[in-house]
């Protein structure tokens, strides 16, 4: 009897222990999150814009009101720029350049007859950005510095009597949105307030005498710009995260 169960013993050994093996090599079946492919923002960019341009114009001579006047008129120009992207967050800095042919007239108010011209030629700003990413859609802001071209003429009897060219400095501040069509290629819409700063300008002056190159006058501008652009993302070479696949979680 005692032999009988040893060999009952032995024999399910056998077998049990076969069927372990055939466990232990048996292929076995692990879920695995399909990927889903995803866009960063991560990268550099260049690109064009076209807008509309909204000036605000104010003249000032020795403390005394000269005259203000609006004008209004079209920009167009290049842009570009980099990002990276931190989670949702992106940083960024970008730099434009924009060109326009915006004249203004207003009445002086110290003297009669006279007429103050402002010609608003360019625009620049570089700008650190900040924004929210919602996968392809990004909302931003942006500030930093900026720059104006303009000519100033002053005008009686119907011809300029002075003129001056400067570039002048200020700030600019701006919130605009941008949506990624494909992977190379974003469209965006900007609204950009530019505060340029007026200091003391001498006139050149060859039919008033030494009064105009004498007397500083300060022409303070505000510029509101709105418009809307393409950019161009740089080939994957540049930046290989671009466009990858990668399971979410």
């Amino acid at each position: 009897m005692k032999r009988l169960f040893l060999a009952g013993l032995a024999v399910t050994r056998l077998f049990g222990g076969s069927a372990y093996a055939a466990d232990l090599t048996r292929p076995v079946l692990v879920y695995q999150a399909p990927a889903v492919a995803y866009f960063t923002w991560t990268g550099c960019y260049v690109g064009g814009n076209v807008g509309a341009l909204w000036a605000n114009i104010a003249w000032n001579a020795l403390g005394a009101d000269l005259g203000s006047n609006t004008a209004g008129g079209i920009v167009g120009g290049v842009q570009g720029g980099c990002n990276y992207q931190v989670g949702s967050w992106v940083f960024g800095l970008v730099g434009d350049y924009d060109w326009t042919n915006v004249d203004s007239n207003g009445t002086n108010f110290l003297v009669a007859g006279l007429s103050d011209q402002t010609r608003i030629r360019s625009l620049a700003s570089v700008a650190g950005r900040i924004g929210y990413a919602w996968d392809r859609f990004l909302g931003y802001v942006k500030a930093g510095g900026a720059s104006v071209e303009r000519q100033y003429n002053f005008l009686f009897g119907g011809g300029t009597i002075a003129t001056l060219d400067e570039r002048r400095g200020g700030w600019s501040i701006g919130i605009g949105g941008e949506y990624a069509f494909l992977d190379w290629l974003t469209g965006f819409v900007e609204y950009d307030y530019y505060k340029l700063g007026a200091g003391g300008n001498m006139f050149a002056c060859t039919a008033c005498g030494l009064f105009a190159a004498t007397v500083p006058f300060n022409v303070t501008t505000n510029i509101n710009v709105f418009k809307v652009g393409l950019n161009f993302t740089m080939p994957d070479d540049w930046d290989p995260q671009r466009s990858k696949s990668k399971p979410r979680g």
